[in-house]
């Protein structure tokens, strides 16, 4: 399934298709090991994972009809990380999912970008839901899956991996209005 990767605004921020050159933009945001810490086992991505990843991205919008987007700060056009939905063969649903470079983080950009990429998920897709994935020690990923409407709904093991798994229904996010 082809599709047009739409761009989505809100206040602060440009969601839009990702770039070739976001390759090395994302590569050089995810060689701080507190950025990947709970992303990827924690490994520093060298720039081959990162175009690769950009790719698979790429490729999830065409397979798919949804996936992740570049996020870009609205007012200086400095690219700050990737949100979107996620649903590889091997998840347990489509996950929204999210990324930023330290830089970026405590000013409620990630939430922002979130709610944005939860939004159009729902209106624009027939997801009946939509999961964040998050390692228990991940507080911060879970403040912000807890304030797009996303609550506990228990653990699911990925890649060996224990994680959280924090959900919204569409009938949940109909009711937030």
């Amino acid at each position: 399934m082809a599709t047009e990767i739409p761009t989505l605004e809100t206040d602060r921020l440009i969601l839009r298709p990702l770039r070739d050159e976001d390759a090395d933009l994302l590569c050089a945001l995810m060689q701080d090991p507190e950025v990947v810490r709970f992303i990827g086992a924690g490994v520093v991505p060298t720039s081959e994972d990162c175009w690769r990843a950009v790719a698979g991205w790429l490729g999830h919008w065409m397979l798919r009809g949804y996936g992740p987007w570049a996020v870009v700060e609205r007012e200086s056009g400095t690219f700050m990380g990737r949100v979107g939905i996620h649903f590889p063969a091997t998840w347990p649903g489509p996950e929204l999912g999210y990324a930023l470079g330290k830089p970026f983080w405590g000013r409620g950009y990630a939430t922002e970008a979130a709610r944005a990429a939860r939004d159009w998920a729902f209106s624009e897709r027939d997801f009946p839901e939509l999961i964040s994935l998050i390692d228990p020690l991940n507080l911060a990923s879970i403040a912000v899956a807890t304030r797009v409407g996303e609550t506990l709904r228990g653990e699911s093991m990925l890649r060996g991996q224990p994680l959280l798994r924090y959900a919204i229904t569409r009938a949940e996010w109909e009711a937030l209005g």
